[in-house]
C-alpha cells in the first residue's frame, strides 16, 4: 500500500510540477534586485514583488543593490515588513562605489538579514524630514523623531546591530563611511564586487552553522545561479513619471497643447496631446511633494497666457504670466531631498521658451493691427482705380475689380484716367486725379 501511494505521488509530481520533497531541498537561484532613487510607491512595489517572486521560486536569497537618498515613510515600512517576514534571506548591498543609504535607506539596510557596503559608500542621516518641505510644529517634530528612533532601535535589536548608532542616526543625522560602519557593527562587511560579496557571505554562513546543519550538504552562494530581477515596463514608466523634472515638462507640454488648440480651433492634434500630457502630469504631481501655492501661481500664468490670445494687452498679460510662471516653478516642489526639487536649467529653459512664444504672438497681433485694411469701405480709401466713364462730376470707376459710383472733387476727369479715392461717403466714392 505504501509503495503504491509513493508511486502515485511520484506520477502526480511529474505531471503537475508538485514537489513532494522536504524543506531541505537544495535551492539553486539567487535573485538580484537593483534600485537607485528615492523610496516611494514604485520602489516599494518593485522590491516587494521581487522578494515575493524569490519566495515563490524557493530561491536561496535576495540581493538588493541599493542607492537611495531616502523617501516616503509609508513605502519604507512596506519594504521593511516584507524583508523582516521574508521566507528567504535578504541581503542589502549598498552599491556601487559612491552610492549611499540615507534616511529610509538606513532603515532598510539595518532590517536586512545581511547588510553589506561597497568601498566609498556611506550610510546614515536618517533624521525624519517633511519631504514636501512643509513646516510642522516642534511638538509634532519631536513625536515623529521619537517614533522613528523607536522603530530603528527595534530593527537594530532584532538584527543584532548597533542600536546606539542607529538611534543617533535618527536623532542627530549621523552618517558614516563603509569602514566605520563595519567597525561599529552597523553592517556586516565590505565587498568590492559581486564575487567578493558572495564569497564573504559563504564564509559568514559557514561560521554560523550549527552542528546539525553542518552535517547537511552546504550549497555556496558563489556557486548558485544568479537571476537579475528588473523592473517591469509598468514600474519603469511610473518611476519615470515620478521625476519632478519630467512631471513639470509634461505639465508645460499639456499647457502648450491647449493654448495651441485655443489659438487654432479644430487643429485637434495639439489638444489631444496636451490633454494626455496634462493627465500624466497630474498623476506625477499626485506622487510628488507638490506645493499648492506654486501650482496656483502656474494656474494663474495659464489664465493670463490664454487671455493674451483674446485680449490685446500689448504684452502686459504676458509679462504677468511669465512672472507668475517663474515664481510658481520655483515653489512647485519645495523639499529638503534634492531629488524632489526641480532643476534650475529646466525652469529657465521653460520660462524662456514660453516668453519667446508669447512675444511672437504679441508681435503677430501688433503687426495685424498696424496692417492696412484691405476689405470693406476702409480697404478702398486711398486706393488707385480707373475711370470707366467721364466724371463730370459723377461717373463710374473700377477699383479691386469692382464698379463703384464716384464723384470728382478735382474738376472733370476723363474716361481712362487714374483716380485716387480720398473720401468714402456712403456708397459714393469721392476721388481726385492720381499722379501715380
Amino acid at each position: 500500500m505504501k509503495i503504491a501511494v509513493s508511486f502515485w505521488l511520484l506520477v502526480f509530481s511529474s505531471l503537475f510540477g508538485l514537489n513532494p520533497t522536504t524543506n531541505n531541498q537544495q535551492q539553486t537561484t539567487i535573485y538580484i534586485l537593483k534600485f537607485a532613487g528615492p523610496i516611494g510607491p514604485i520602489s516599494s512595489d518593485y522590491i516587494v514583488s521581487g522578494i515575493e517572486r524569490a519566495e515563490t521560486d524557493n530561491a536561496s536569497a535576495v540581493v538588493i543593490k541599493l542607492d537611495t537618498p531616502g523617501g516616503l515613510d509609508e513605502s519604507m515600512r512596506e519594504i521593511i515588513q516584507k524583508i523582516m517576514n521574508s521566507k528567504v534571506p535578504v541581503i542589502t548591498y549598498i552599491s556601487p562605489s559612491g552610492a549611499r543609504a540615507a534616511s529610509a535607506g538606513v532603515f532598510i539596510t539595518l532590517a536586512s538579514d545581511y547588510a553589506v557596503m561597497s568601498p566609498g559608500t556611506n550610510i546614515g542621516a536618517a533624521h525624519p524630514v517633511s519631504v514636501g518641505g512643509k513646516e510642522i510644529s516642534q511638538e509634532m517634530a519631536e513625536k515623529i523623531t521619537n517614533d522613528a528612533a523607536s522603530y530603528i532601535i527595534s530593527i537594530a535589536e532584532k538584527r543584532n546591530r548597533n542600536k546606539e548608532w542607529a538611534e543617533q542616526a535618527v536623532r542627530k543625522s549621523l552618517s558614516i563611511s563603509a569602514d566605520e560602519a563595519v567597525k561599529t557593527r552597523v553592517v556586516d562587511f565590505i565587498a568590492d564586487d559581486d564575487a567578493s560579496l558572495f564569497r564573504k557571505l559563504d564564509s559568514i554562513r559557514m561560521s554560523r552553522m550549527t552542528t546539525n546543519e553542518s552535517n547537511a550538504q552546504f550549497v555556496k552562494f558563489a556557486d548558485i545561479r544568479k537571476i537579475r530581477y528588473d523592473m517591469n515596463v509598468r514600474q519603469r514608466f511610473l518611476l519615470f513619471l515620478t521625476n519632478p523634472n519630467i512631471a513639470y515638462i509634461l505639465m508645460m507640454l499639456g499647457i502648450y497643447g491647449l493654448i495651441f488648440e485655443l489659438k487654432s480651433p479644430g487643429a485637434i492634434f495639439p489638444g489631444v496631446v496636451g490633454a494626455i500630457c496634462l493627465i500624466l502630469g497630474a498623476y506625477s504631481l499626485r506622487m510628488l511633494p507638490t506645493n499648492y501655492a506654486g501650482l496656483a501661481l502656474i494656474a494663474v500664468a495659464i489664465v493670463l497666457f490664454i487671455l493674451e490670445i483674446y485680449i490685446t494687452s500689448y504684452g502686459f498679460l504676458t509679462i504677468g504670466g511669465i512672472v507668475s510662471l517663474t515664481l510658481g516653478s520655483f515653489l512647485l516642489f519645495q523639499s529638503p531631498v534634492s531629488y524632489f526639487r526641480l532643476a534650475i536649467p529646466v525652469i529657465l529653459t521653460t520660462v524662456i521658451v514660453t516668453a519667446l512664444f508669447f512675444i511672437w504672438i504679441i508681435g503677430m497681433a501688433v503687426k495685424a493691427h498696424k496692417k492696412k485694411v484691405t476689405t470693406g469701405k476702409e480697404g478702398i480709401l486711398l486706393e488707385i482705380g480707373n475711370a470707366q466713364t467721364d466724371l463730370d462730376p459723377e461717373g463710374m470707376i473700377m477699383i479691386h475689380g469692382e464698379l463703384w459710383k464716384a464723384e470728382s472733387i478735382d474738376g472733370k476727369i476723363n474716361k481712362g484716367e487714374k483716380v485716387q479715392v480720398v473720401v468714402v461717403k456712403g456708397m459714393i466714392l469721392q476721388v481726385k486725379r492720381s499722379s501715380r
